[in-house]
């Protein structure tokens, strides 16, 4: 007959529970695995899967109680560092909407809103159909097996130990942050310039022409530059947003790096 201590049973549920809460905690905050299309069940399962496979390359795990304290303040870092690195990748898929909303806000499409189920709210649909293009570089480009890869990683540079992270992985992250602003300024700026010229252009032919009416005949034209400049553009984001990517997962490992506890 099969038996087993309870010392054993807490040590086989501390080397699972453990890295599985880290392993969900990316999964629930990462894109691509925190769509609402997905089953909750879908991503449990995934998570649980993704843990068996990591568990007996892991470094030791410290024999500790999940259910004690020290094991509940271990689990919540666990979260913490999973939630760290899933929203350090997120912020190159914001940044992507805010240059769609720019982008949309300077060709009149600002009032083109739907109801976006991942996001709970109302999006505008060039910002949507920018994430789409994202979404399937970021597919072609492998990068949701580019996460598990760097969440493979994160066991090793920063293990699972009774130490507390260093609050510098959380600095790390508020600097990464900034490219939200920067990185969705900069993808939108050349659309943007083209719109203003074609906006100041029609300011000059209103004072040429003041019999023009200039509310009528300025937006189906700001439109219609807008599609014809968003179309000669597609093309080049593919590059632009590789390299989007590429600053991510970078930001990614320096998260992880300065989250290390430093050595004494």
């Amino acid at each position: 007959m099969i038996s087993f201590t309870s010392a054993q049973l807490d040590a086989w549920l501390t080397s699972f529970i453990f890295p599985l809460a880290r392993v969900l905690a990316l999964l629930a905050s990462a894109p691509f695995f925190n769509n609402l299309a997905q089953p909750k069940r879908i991503r449990l399962v995934l998570g649980i899967v993704i843990t068996l496979a990591l568990v007996p390359v892991l470094p030791p795990i410290p024999a500790v109680p999940p259910g004690s304290w020290i094991g509940m303040a271990i689990l919540a870092q666990q979260i913490i560092i999973g939630v760290l690195l899933g929203l350090t990748l997120r912020i190159a898929f914001v940044a992507i909407n805010l240059t769609g909303e720019l982008i949309g806000m300077q060709m009149g499409l600002s009032f083109a809103v739907f109801y976006d189920p991942k996001s709970a709210g109302q999006t505008p649909v060039l910002a949507e159909f920018l994430g789409l293009i994202v979404m399937l570089v970021f597919l072609s480009m492998n990068g949701h097996l580019l996460t598990l890869a760097v969440l493979t990683e994160s066991f090793k540079l920063l293990p699972i130990s009774t130490t507390p992270f260093h609050i510098g992985g959380i600095g790390s992250f508020l600097a990464w942050s900034s490219v939200l602003f920067s990185a969705g300024l900069l993808m939108a700026l050349p659309l943007i310039t083209a719109i203003l010229i074609t906006n100041l252009a029609m300011g000059v032919l209103a004072r040429v022409a003041p019999q023009l009416n200039i509310f009528a005949v300025g937006f189906p034209v700001t439109l219609t530059a807008g599609f014809v400049l968003l179309m000669f553009s597609i093309p080049y984001f593919g590059a632009a947003m590789e390299n989007l990517f590429d600053q991510a997962f970078r930001a990614m490992a320096t998260v992880i790096r300065m989250s290390s506890p430093p050595l004494s």
